[in-house]
């Protein structure tokens, strides 16, 4: 195996046993905060801020990143702050406590993110941009859905939620500990990236910012995972246990679209990610109107928009902002994509409780309106 496909298989591994332990969370947040009293409001307001602190920091992480060169430092210390968090929620008995290290979890991620997506950038650049980012999501998105079945059984096996926060201690364990091995065998990554002929500018250029308008508009109109589960919770579409489920498929189904979109960008372009959007808009009609069937085909459509969100959006990136400003383009990158996602998040969790029609419309208006700006983005480069 090639240096940098390793490089990307560890880092992957490390995803995937982190996914396991905060996406097995997150698949029961919002029926958990339900049971210690919080709103559908609170939900969709907790969900938003925590993903915009997920993002938001990533412009002080990737500016710091970029200045220090502190590139596995600044990833340990994310890693350790998101990670640990998550068994810490089986102590609480107060949705304000639990709201806290929710935040402070997505905080963690927030400090790792730009310097870790910085350094696979160097590894991916040789096997294709796409695939490269496209193989790391898809491992990524398979301890996203073992994450919630782990959940499912411990329900399963009448334990309560507690015992399904304690229990994620243990892939949390195991992603710090490859975390340091991949430290350890490559100390510097940088000497991954081969040099080849490539398609970006001198700085943070018109065409970057435009495509960051067209994935943030993306990003509102997404509605998070646990105002989806609120939902099948209050309207009991599926029995408690079952829900964590939906989101394993949901994972499952992002895991896929990540390999086949990440290989199809580094042949098609944009094209890829104009398609996924048409395909993911369908997913507030079905999962807020349907019942149990419409509900797992809206989890599938919702699963698709994630998977290219996080392959091709993330590998795109790498073409518009060169080597030595990685770093601060992926952190500018996630803060706008994070702030809209707060803000849509909000908005959406708001509507949850005056009307579900006016939460699907939208939801997809919002999606929709990234096609026209990506069409513009496409024009400016070939690659694209």
């Amino acid at each position: 195996m090639k240096p940098a496909t390793l490089f990307i298989v560890l880092l992957g591994l490390v995803s995937l046993f982190s996914d396991m332990t905060y996406e097995g969370a997150r698949s029961i947040t919002g029926p958990f905060l339900l049971t210690l009293g919080a709103s559908g409001a609170v939900v969709g307001f907790v969900s938003g801020v925590g993903e915009f602190l997920g993002y938001a920091l990533r412009i002080v992480s990737g500016w710091f990143t970029d200045k220090t060169g502190k590139y596995w430092g600044i990833t340990i210390v994310g890693y350790l702050t998101n990670l640990l968090t998550i068994p810490a929620l089986a102590l609480v008995g107060q949705w304000q406590l639990a709201v806290m290290l929710i935040m402070l979890e997505r905080i963690g991620k927030a400090i790792r993110t730009p310097a870790r997506d910085a350094m696979l950038s160097h590894a991916t650049i040789e096997i294709g941009r796409g695939w490269g980012f496209g193989l790391h999501e898809a491992m990524d998105q398979i301890g996203a859905m073992l994450g919630p079945l782990i959940v499912a059984l411990v329900f399963y096996l009448n334990g309560g939620y507690r015992e399904a926060f304690g229990v994620l201690i243990i892939p949390a364990v195991l992603a710090i500990s490859i975390l340091l091995w991949a430290k350890f065998l490559y100390p510097s990554p940088k000497e991954l990236e081969v040099k080849t002929l490539q398609v970006e500018t001198k700085d943070l250029s018109r065409v970057y910012w435009i495509y960051l308008i067209a994935v943030a508009l993306n990003g509102a109109g997404y509605a998070d995972f646990p105002l989806i589960a609120y939902h099948f919770k209050k309207v009991g579409i599926v029995a408690e246990q079952w829900i964590p489920v939906f989101y394993a498929i949901a994972m499952g189904v992002d895991a896929l679209t990540a390999l086949l979109f990440g290989y199809l960008f580094d042949r098609k372009g944009l094209s890829v990610l104009i398609f996924s959007i048409v395909l993911s808009a369908g997913f507030a009609p079905l999962c807020f109107l349907g019942g149990f069937y419409g509900a797992v085909l809206g989890m599938i459509l919702w699963g698709i928009g994630m998977g290219a969100q996080e392959s091709i959006m993330r590998s795109a990136v790498a073409w518009l902002v060169p080597k030595e400003k990685r770093g601060i383009g992926y952190g500018v990158f996630n803060t706008g994509y994070g702030l809209f996602w707060f803000l849509g998040s909000t908005v959406l969790g708001l509507l949850y409780d005056f009307s579900i029609f006016a939460l699907i419309l939208t939801s997809v208006v919002l999606q929709l309106l990234a096609i026209p700006l990506l069409l513009k983005v496409r024009k400016y480069y070939v690659k694209f």
